[in-house]
């Protein structure tokens, strides 16, 4: 079957219900596993205050009765939607979600992977899904590339100075860090998880501590400075 046949028109389909759990297998590896946690993590806390986005990772998405169901086609590792509902879902079912695709994908290349993600899954993302931002990484070698989608076709991104390529999508830097693949603002500031977050807030907090302890030493009360 050939990628175009997906296409259909909505007067020669008949939907399946809605209510379709998601079918993926395990990640390959725990660090195919953490990366993608940390992608969702990193993105949904800074985004904590808005509730019109989606982002999941190893997620079917349902995008056509006929559409291929074999290991060759899986849902991807990461991906964002938005102009939707934030809340939880069992996997992303397009007809019910108004006909709303991601507009940025990651996949995460491995040995057993990467031919499909570099090819069959790239053809579907650019000609069915049309995905605006399309990005793979592969946290054994830390291969890392990006394409943006114009006039139909995925044209490679550019790096910056640093190897970041920009979305344009997410409005942020994806580049490598510590062998990870993060998030960066148009400023270049790192996106933190939330632990990372409530490391470096426990750790101030231990030096307000100290502080005060060395401050009552010298009989000085802290809470009047």
């Amino acid at each position: 079957m050939s990628v175009a046949q997906d296409l259909e028109t909505p007067e020669d389909v008949i939907f399946p219900p809605g209510d379709l759990y998601s079918d993926e297998p395990p990640l390959e590896t725990d660090l195919h596993r953490l990366q993608m946690t940390l992608l969702i993590q990193c993105l949904e806390w800074l985004w904590r205050n808005r509730n019109d986005f989606y982002a999941s990772g190893n997620l079917t998405i349902y995008y056509s009765p006929r559409q291929l169901k074999s290991e060759n086609f899986r849902g991807p590792d990461f991906f964002v939607v938005q102009g939707t509902e934030r809340k939880p879902r069992k996997s992303w079912v397009v007809w019910e979600e108004d006909g709303k695709y991601p507009n940025l994908i990651v996949e995460l290349l491995s040995d057993s992977t990467a031919a499909t993600d570099k090819g069959l899954k790239k053809q579907i993302y650019q000609d069915i899904f049309r995905t605006p931002e399309y990005f793979w990484f592969d946290p054994n070698n830390l291969e890392f590339a990006g394409f943006v989608l114009l006039a139909g076709k995925y044209q490679p991104l550019e790096p910056n100075s640093l190897g970041w390529l920009w979305s344009q999508q997410l409005e942020l830097y994806l580049g490598i860090d510590k062998e990870k693949l993060r998030f960066f603002t148009p400023e270049g500031q790192l996106i933190p998880a939330p632990e990372e977050v409530a490391r470096q807030a426990e750790l101030e907090k231990q030096r307000s501590d100290r502080l005060a302890a060395k401050l009552r030493e010298l009989n000085i009360d802290p809470d009047t400075i």
